[in-house]
């Protein structure tokens, strides 16, 4: 007899006639599109870090002048205070120019793609993979998080199956 829950749940099920190659190339494209969010968010990072290098050199200009060293708090906010971190652009520029020529472009490909051949479905691969590695029956190998044994209060029944 099989279980309602064993195996993922109906968004994570391969619909009829998608191909093992298939799920692969979702998969692969997936985790394409995972490592560029994990770019985006150095990006993201480089962008506030330098932010934050720029307004801390208010304060080494500030300290500067107050330690009689006029001439270089000078250059600092000169030289390098709100300048271009490359030509004519700030971080955000990059980030934004990013976005909107990289990434989101990306995304909508990513989309469209499981859209189309998987019936809009993520993490298909990952759910079967899920589904090879578990141990059928071990309290901590269960298909879905609602599955997961817990403790039932004075009176409640142990789990969905249990009638009491």
């Amino acid at each position: 007899m099989t279980n309602d829950h064993d195996g993922p749940d109906s968004a994570h099920r391969r619909p009829p006639g998608v191909s093992d190659t298939t799920v692969r190339a979702l998969g692969a494209l997936s985790k394409a599109l995972e490592t560029t969010e994990r770019a985006r968010g150095h990006l993201y990072a480089f962008h506030q870090l330098t932010g934050g290098a720029d307004f801390e050199l208010d304060r080494a200009v500030e300290l500067l002048r107050e330690a009689g060293h006029r001439e270089w708090a000078d250059r600092v906010r000169r030289e390098i205070l709100g300048r271009n971190v490359i030509p004519g652009h700030w971080t955000f520029q990059i980030v934004e120019a990013y976005n909107a020529t990289y990434y989101e472009p990306f995304k909508d490909v990513e989309e469209g793609a499981r859209r189309e051949l998987a019936d809009g479905k993520d993490h298909l691969f990952e759910a079967e993979l899920k589904e090879q590695r578990r141990t059928a029956g071990h309290p901590d190998h269960t298909a879905r998080p609602h599955t997961a044994p817990s403790s039932p209060a004075e009176g409640e029944p142990a789990d969905e199956r249990d009638p009491r």
